[in-house]
């Protein structure tokens, strides 16, 4: 990816395409599937700036999967890759996946 970090409280997410499963023979076309609304964060910025010029980290970090709305963000393209920029206020939560085999 191209060295790009965002500003203030946005964040660089690239989308995580869910395994395709075709049940009862039927296959969806490329074109009717909805868009995942899940991703990777690959890059943050460094915090919003509030009105008393303190400046608040963000809660996600690179490497976080996270889940964010359906018409969240704006698309962009860097190195022929997709991704989606967005602000911390627009993901609705980081995805947490528990260690397998311990608890129930």
């Amino acid at each position: 990816m191209a060295n790009i970090r965002p500003l203030y409280d946005r964040v660089i997410v690239k989308r995580i395409e869910e395994v395709e499963q075709a049940r009862g023979g039927i296959i969806i076309p490329d074109t009717a599937k909805e868009k995942p609304q899940e991703g990777e964060v690959i890059a943050v910025g460094n915090g919003k700036v509030l009105n008393s010029g303190e400046r608040v980290p963000l809660e996600v970090k690179a490497g976080d999967r996270v889940l964010f709305g359906k018409y969240a963000g704006s698309d962009i393209k860097l190195d022929d890759e997709e991704y989606l920029i967005l602000r911390e206020d627009d993901i609705l939560g980081i995805i947490e996946r528990a260690a397998k085999g311990k608890g129930k």
